[in-house]
């Protein structure tokens, strides 16, 4: 008997491989797929369009001038009846009062003259922009007539600028203290995790305020250093526990055995292995971060003055809010609560699209 061998046509077509997908073209096609993700993300990036619109000056350029009335309340309740007319007219007859001052003990106040020539300045001089301030505004204005809207915009960026800033260098400081503890082990893990344990047995706000008071300074730049000196411990965690299990692996087992050094071990062959953590870390601590630069501005230890955030607005709202006055304490909350509620979905579903175990 013989065999016949079928030999393959030639127009026969061999299936190409696929190409292999890497973790980041994986966890984009599921974001994408994630239609609330997609709008968290889309409402994310508009803040951060906005916030770079407001430091190249193109929007709320003039934030803090004066262009209302005090306290001038929405355009949505503000009444037209008003009729200018009836509005108080201001006295402009040259003989105002001379009062002196004497308290009980015969003394004359040494403030009362100086104090009855700035009255008499701005009663009979008014300012000349008196006439141009704005009744209302679409979303109101401040004690001091500052549009709100134009206010919020530029509190967002301080906000959110210190979030993103302070969270990057907290990932940093828990990524290498995590590196080292994890790849090294012995004494070394031991005294970064003593360093780790006397940081996380202090409640995290009173740790906060404790290094606010430390640094005696408002600012920034302090600000930033007390979020980012406190917030490392849960990237170290983490990042320590993938340490340990990547370097027992055999493509670092190999690149020991050729001689490879420690920092392009740790940093050039596992960190892209457990770069991802360090991603979803690093949005998880932006949305903590400025809601304690909110936390800290509120209590006086946030922004210098003529700094404007949202935490600083909320400062000034709190007194604002008890003459009926709501509408910045509105704004602020309103704007902080929008880019918290999307960008905590957003990270909810980034860590699922980086997680290998979700199919």
């Amino acid at each position: 008997m013989s065999t016949h061998l079928t030999t393959p046509s030639p127009t026969h077509k061999v299936a190409k491989a696929e190409k292999p997908h890497s973790l980041w073209s994986l966890a984009w096609r599921r974001l994408k797929k994630d239609k609330t993700a997609m709008v968290s993300l889309t409402i994310v990036l508009g803040y951060l369009l906005m916030i770079l619109l407001s430091m190249s000056g193109f929007i709320a350029q003039g934030w803090n001038k004066e262009v209302a009335v005090t306290y001038a309340p929405p355009s949505f309740i503000y009444h037209t009846e008003t009729n200018p007319s009836h509005s108080p007219q201001i006295s402009t007859d040259s003989s105002i009062e001379q009062t002196t001052h004497v308290d009980m003990y015969g003394i004359q106040d040494p403030l009362a003259k100086p104090m009855q020539n700035i009255t008499q300045t701005v009663l009979l001089h008014p300012t000349e922009n008196a006439a141009a301030l704005k009744q209302s505004l679409p979303f109101g204005a401040d004690r001091w007539g500052v549009d709100i809207i134009a206010k919020t915009i530029k509190g967002s960026e301080t906000s959110i600028l210190v979030g993103l800033i302070a969270a990057f260098f907290s990932v940093v400081l828990g990524t290498v203290l995590g590196a080292i503890s994890g790849y090294f082990n012995g004494w070394v893990d031991d005294f970064i995790n003593w360093f780790y344990n006397v940081f996380t047995s202090i409640p995290y706000m009173l740790l906060i305020l404790a290094v606010a008071a430390v640094l005696q300074q408002q600012g920034i730049i302090s600000i930033i250093l007390i979020l980012a000196l406190t917030g490392w411990t849960s990237t170290y965690r983490l990042i320590r526990a993938e340490y340990m299990k990547h370097v027992k692996r055999e493509y670092v087992l190999a690149a020991k055995a050729i001689g490879v050094s420690h920092i392009r071990r740790m940093f050039i062959h596992i960190f892209p292995n457990v770069s991802h953590i360090a991603l979803v870390q690093m949005s998880i601590l932006v949305v903590s971060f400025i809601k304690s630069e909110v936390i800290l501005s509120f209590l006086g230890f946030g922004v210098p003055l003529g700094t404007v955030s949202w935490g600083s607005m909320l400062n000034e709202a709190q007194s604002e809010f008890l003459i009926g006055k709501w509408w910045q304490l509105a704004a602020a909350t309103i704007a902080m609560a929008i880019l918290v509620t999307a960008f905590s979905t957003f990270t909810d579903a980034l860590r699922d699209a980086l997680d290998p175990k979700m199919k």
